[in-house]
């Protein structure tokens, strides 16, 4: 096999110079001096030691009296009970019927004047329309471009016929041979009652609606559907089911693959790890620095102005002597 892809045999690297990088140029440059690690916080706060609080709580003395606590209230000694009234339940009145028979008569009906104007006029469309007269035509424009394709007869397989077993059928169950009912009791006695006597009605239902006695049906005859002319024909011949892959199909022997899968060689020996990894061999200790901001004044910082926000701007000594006015704040690079 092969090992060389595709990509390293084709691919030629093209021998461009590196392009340097478009940034500005890095004026900071770290203090020399170590960082203590102390904020403004630790400086200025003062740290106080705990103060000791005066407990006024009673000293535990002994009990004055063992009396139990008299359970006489102002409440109970002064409460004076009134007598209750007698609450009043109050009765429905009666419904009575109007004694007067209904007239129908609506306030719409006996209020309503109707107003004399022109009648209105029907705009239905005439009964004999010209055009109702022609036959609808049944051929489109699908019927006379489509082309039928030819399609074989299907011709049904035979079902296979049913052949009942011989010998009878035992329809004993496997809970009816191997359950036995527990202490030797009977099944339990269905409590639901019996059937319900159906009522049986002296009168004849009537069945006729209002429906039935007003809707009539219509004469309708019901037409014929506009079935196309058969122009597919199916061969006589029946299909002999040979597919493609039952005529051409050739059966080849399995090809058993060796296994490249290396041999168990047992259990691991308990062998202790190495301690040694690539951060404690390669690791190269740097020097902790000092924060510009923990100084008064940051050496190699030439104190510029105050802005409008209130932050003290610094410019580096080395620009200073050459003339250049860079601001920079603690943080910036």
């Amino acid at each position: 096999m092969e090992c060389v892809p595709t990509y390293k045999a084709d691919y030629l690297p093209w021998n461009q110079q590196k392009r340097s990088l478009i940034r500005p140029p890095q004026s900071y440059r770290p203090a020399s001096c170590r960082f203590d690690h102390r904020t403004t916080h630790q400086d200025d706060y003062p740290i106080k030691n705990p103060v000791d609080t005066v407990s006024y709580k009673p000293p535990p003395g002994p009990k004055l009296c063992n009396l139990p606590l008299e359970s006489m209230t102002s409440y109970r000694s002064s409460y004076v009970a009134h007598p209750v009234e007698k609450r009043c339940v109050h009765e429905g009145e009666k419904y009575k019927p109007c004694e007067i028979p209904f007239d129908g008569l609506t306030t719409h009906r006996d209020s309503y004047k109707g107003l004399m104007g022109e009648p209105a006029k029907s705009w239905k469309p005439a009964p004999n329309h010209p055009g109702l007269e022609i036959p609808f035509a049944s051929n489109t424009e699908f019927r006379e471009k489509f082309q039928a394709w030819p399609t074989p007869k299907i011709v049904p397989k035979e079902p296979i016929p049913y052949i009942p077993p011989e010998g009878k059928m035992d329809l004993l169950t496997t809970v009816q041979a191997d359950y036995k009912y527990p202490n030797g009791g009977a099944p339990a006695q269905s409590c639901r009652p019996g059937p319900v006597t159906h009522m049986k009605k002296s009168d004849r239902f009537e069945g006729t609606t209002t429906t039935r006695e007003d809707y009539k049906h219509w004469a309708n005859t019901r037409r014929e559907p506009v079935k196309p002319a058969p122009q597919l024909k199916f061969p006589e011949e029946p299909m002999d089911y040979m597919t493609t892959n039952r005529a051409h199909y050739v059966p080849h022997a399995p090809v058993n693959t060796k296994s490249y899968k290396p041999t168990w060689s047992g259990p691991r020996v308990n062998i202790p790890l190495e301690g040694q990894t690539t951060y404690s061999t390669s690791f190269t200790p740097k020097e902790i620095q000092r924060c510009p901001a923990s100084y008064s004044e940051p050496p190699g910082y030439i104190f510029d102005e105050v802005d409008a926000v209130g932050h003290r701007m610094y410019r580096p000594a080395s620009h200073a002597a050459s003339g250049e006015s860079n601001h920079l704040g603690f943080g910036d690079a």
